[in-house]
């Protein structure tokens, strides 16, 4: 290879193909965590491996004869693999912008490199079978160590997927299957980390939905029967509805929080609120139960107490939006409806949700405890969280405020300690807290080194029991990670309520 744009374009090639592997699949999309993306995993990981064996077959000089018709054969395959990797990520994952404009370059760079490099490589093919060594210098180093890099993420990809195929999902209907049949349920918020969960197990377990949302392509692909709607007018004044499950509102770990992001914060819970209201408010019968999604934020930023429902807030804004949500679902008795605020901790799952944000950083050695790491933790697993609904719909004696946390809450850095092990590395890397305030102030403040320590007695009593009532046995039951020994221990049976 000696023309100098080839040479040009293919460097271009790795630039902008270690950025994507980067910047998308490992820390934005985080493929190696995501159940959905098992096929692309295979793809990528197959792809990865052409690739290391046509740099390493270029960096020190060029094939002829049979060896070129090898290289054009494994060229050719690459392409069929690419344009099954569009499809599959079409089927599978949204892919971000950013994501689609660095996949159109690559498409349009890697056209460059086939129209410069396939003549070169036919005329290779029509020497006698050899391999000529040339030493391209710098260049030759260079396919070396690009050669070793994609291998290795080659290597990632592959054993990502097979991870994958050891995940122990419990089917939707078991989490909820003492909820009584054949329901009218509305979920707002059904497309989200926790909606998503929630609606194909209420779908499994055989009740009537209907789904509120923005996004009713999404929303189609949370199962069938399902009935989608885009505004709640839509709802008859006729219809019948026993229960209401708001899950929706900008999330608060989206983003800096700017004036105008904390404004977009309140108005869209406040306007989800209001339509409930006028939704109960015309219907002929409303329905027995409204549950709507609030946060353990609610306590505001407090040290080592123990916070149960009665505990009173501290003023801060994540206190102000859960106020916000509270008050407004607590107008919703005026229709004889039991309103039920949860007052959710950190949902743990691969899929979203804070656990997913540390498992690549934690994966690669960066992990570490966050400020001093005396912060405590409350949270609970999404599985949890999705029984605990269907227990709040269940049982009529439930109403008002409910932690809705594990009955282990830890400081924080007993939590990535625990996490460094279940992932088998070690924690190291603590993120200093001066520097979180200064680049995301209130957001780090409230989200990140908030101090919550919740009790949640009032849950126990009403009969709920855990499944994951430590974090060992959660982060055994959520990872997709083969143990040394697969027996069940007596501490990490099932428990239903």
């Amino acid at each position: 290879m000696t023309n100098e744009l080839l040479w040009l374009t293919v460097f271009m090639q790795i630039l902008m193909g270690g950025t994507d592997t980067l910047l998308h699949h490992e820390f934005t999309e985080r493929l190696a965590w995501q159940p959905s993306a098992q096929k692309e995993l295979k793809l990528h990981a197959l792809r990865n491996f052409i690739y290391a064996g046509l740099f390493a077959t270029f960096a020190w000089g060029v094939p002829n004869g049979a060896f070129a018709l090898l290289a054009l054969a494994f060229i050719i395959a690459e392409v069929i693999i690419t344009l099954w990797d569009f499809v599959e990520e079409d089927l599978s994952r949204k892919l971000p912008a950013t994501e689609r404009v660095l996949h159109t370059l690559l498409a349009l760079n890697y056209g460059a490199i086939l129209i410069l490099l396939l003549p070169e490589l036919w005329n290779f093919s029509k020497q006698p079978t050899s391999y000529k060594f040339i030493d391209y210098g710098v260049g030759s180093y260079a396919l070396v160590i690009a050669s070793i890099g994609v291998f290795l993420f080659g290597l990632r990809d592959y054993f990502a997927a097979l991870r994958l195929e050891n995940l122990r999902e419990i089917p939707g209907g078991e989490l909820i299957y003492k909820l009584k049949a054949n329901q009218h349920i509305l979920v707002t918020g059904a497309t989200g980390f926790v909606g998503q969960r929630l609606t194909k197990a209420l779908i499994a377990k055989g009740q009537n939905i209907t789904v509120l949302t923005r996004n009713p392509e999404k929303a189609s692909k949370l199962g069938t029967p399902i009935n989608i709607i885009t505004d709640l007018k839509q709802i008859r004044d006729d219809a019948p509805l026993d229960a209401i499950i708001n899950l929706a509102g900008e999330p608060l770990a989206n983003g800096y929080w700017t004036k105008a992001k904390k404004q977009k914060i309140l108005s869209s819970r406040e306007k989800i609120a209001d339509e409930i209201y006028q939704l109960c408010e015309r219907l002929y019968v409303p329905p027995k139960t409204v549950l709507t999604a609030s946060a353990i934020g609610w306590y505001g930023l407090r040290d080592d107490e123990k916070l149960t429902e009665e505990t009173p807030a501290k003023n801060c804004f994540t206190h102000e939006v859960c106020e916000l949500v509270e008050q407004k679902n607590n107008r919703l008795k005026n229709f004889n409806c039991r309103a039920i605020n949860l007052r959710i901790g950190l949902v743990l799952g691969i899929e979203g949700g804070m656990l997913a944000n540390l498992l690549v950083p934690f994966e690669y050695g960066l992990g570490g405890p966050i400020g001093n790491g005396q912060h405590w933790m409350s949270w609970i697993t999404r599985d949890d969280l999705v029984r605990l609904i269907a227990h709040c719909l269940s049982n009529e004696e439930i109403h008002g405020a409910l932690n809705a946390v594990a009955p282990e809450p830890l400081q924080n850095k007993d939590f990535t300690k625990m996490l460094g092990q279940a992932l088998n590395r070690p924690i190291f890397m603590p993120m200093p807290e001066f520097i979180l305030k200064l680049i995301l102030g209130d957001f780090a403040k409230e989200l990140l080194l908030a101090s919550q320590n919740i009790d949640n007695t009032k849950i126990i009593r009403s009969g709920f029991k855990f499944n994951s009532p430590n974090l060992r046995i959660a982060l055994e039951k959520i990872l997709p990670i083969k143990r040394k020994s697969e027996k069940i221990t007596k501490s990490s049976q099932e428990y239903y309520f």
